[in-house]
């Protein structure tokens, strides 16, 4: 699933493209786009048409398009892809919606495994109010960094289990995880409530820069799911240090990284720099 740095690289890409456009038409081609949408397809459709794009924002894993009409909230899910195209594009086969802007380009939404959707709505605080229970995360300039890690040193779960809590600090998932944590020299499996307040902040400072460097490089593609508004991979899987390195020398001191089952998924870790 995309996580903070993908989201944040199709906010970026659509902000430069369709701010300031209005949507002549938009279509709904999936009736599970509109599955959170009370009104259904025919209320997007109908909110949506010759709405002015005002901005574009996001928290998260998540990303709205502040409207005249209302705040667009898009959640890629597992395979979501924002695609601007020209008119005479080819359609494509997982094409889910789409709108048209008035400068005749169009925004696809284009979803193989149908878990992402659009809704909406209104904000709330700010937020659209689906998402007004996710906490801000690592790249919010307004975060305050002293109060999260005391909240996360309330926490007596593993600590990688509190980083993907997205009530806790939103954005992270199994790749940043890993990453920041292998960065920061914990196991993931340690209690978030044994972490000193250095260990914390370490940690969130690791997160902060892991992130950063994934933006710099378009963020972390493994397969053809993830693209931005152009349609192009980010190439920061080349240079992750933990995750997905399985029998791969530790970059920091050689030892082989370790995959453990984690939460139906796997937490990759150096046993010597992260030792529990």
């Amino acid at each position: 699933m995309p996580e903070l740095p993908e989201v944040e690289v199709v906010r970026r890409g659509l902000a430069a493209h369709v701010v300031g456009k209005r949507f002549a038409t938009a279509e709904v081609l999936h009736p599970r786009v509109a599955r959170r949408q009370p009104g259904g397809a025919a209320e997007i459709e109908a909110r949506m048409a010759g709405a002015l794009v005002e901005g574009i924002d996001r928290r998260g894993k998540y990303l709205w398009l502040d409207t005249s009409q209302g705040a667009l909230l898009v959640h890629l899910g597992m395979s979501g892809q924002m695609l601007i195209k020209d008119s005479s594009a080819e359609p494509h086969k997982h094409l889910r919606a789409r709108a048209v802007l008035d400068d005749g380009h169009e925004v696809w939404f284009v979803d193989q495994r149908t878990f992402g959707y659009w809704h909406v709505g209104e904000l709330v605080d700010g937020v659209p109010e689906l998402v007004s229970h996710v906490a801000s995360d690592l790249l919010d300039p307004a975060l305050d960094l002293g109060f999260l890690g005391e909240r996360i040193r309330s926490r007596r779960s593993a600590i990688k289990r509190v980083l993907l809590d997205q009530t806790v600090v939103s954005g992270i998932g199994n790749i940043y995880a890993d990453e920041m944590l292998w960065q920061a020299r914990i196991h993931g499996e340690r209690l978030a409530s044994s972490l000193s307040a250095s260990e914390v902040a370490e940690l969130l400072t690791s997160g902060i820069e892991v992130m950063q460097r994934a933006l710099s490089q378009g963020g972390t593609s493994f397969d053809a799911l993830y693209v931005n508004v152009n349609g192009e991979s980010g190439y920061f899987s080349r240079s992750l240090n933990a995750y997905g390195q399985l029998g791969r020398p530790c970059p920091r001191c050689g030892t082989l990284i370790v995959r453990q089952q984690f939460a139906n998924r796997g937490s990759h870790f150096c046993p010597r720099c992260q030792a529990l």
